[in-house]
């Protein structure tokens, strides 16, 4: 669970990133899981028992401090993160 402020409220994020080293900005990069779906290709839906239906949302990427990170909800498998990160390969031209 992030807190991504009053708009955004607090919303489980996937975090891509590992925590910053000791001589890094305090920062890690994350996409939202959102329940508003909008049925686009940018979203990608991940079920498991720890999130309510909806899915990851490749257009919210976004990096915040690590004191907006309140807790861990649970992981996803290789297979699920690598799906992720292939989209999110797509969606970033990469």
């Amino acid at each position: 669970m992030t807190d991504f402020g009053l708009a955004a409220k607090v919303r489980p994020a996937l975090l891509l990133t590992d925590n910053p080293a000791d001589d890094e900005l305090d920062l890690v990069t994350v996409i939202l899981h959102t329940t508003s779906l909008r049925d686009n290709r940018w979203e990608i839906s991940v079920p498991k028992p720890f999130l309510k239906p909806g899915a990851f949302h490749l257009q919210q990427i976004q990096t915040v401090s690590t004191v907006k990170l309140e807790r861990r909800l649970g992981v996803l498998n290789e297979t699920e993160m690598n799906q992720v990160i292939h989209e999110l390969a797509v969606r970033l031209g990469i």
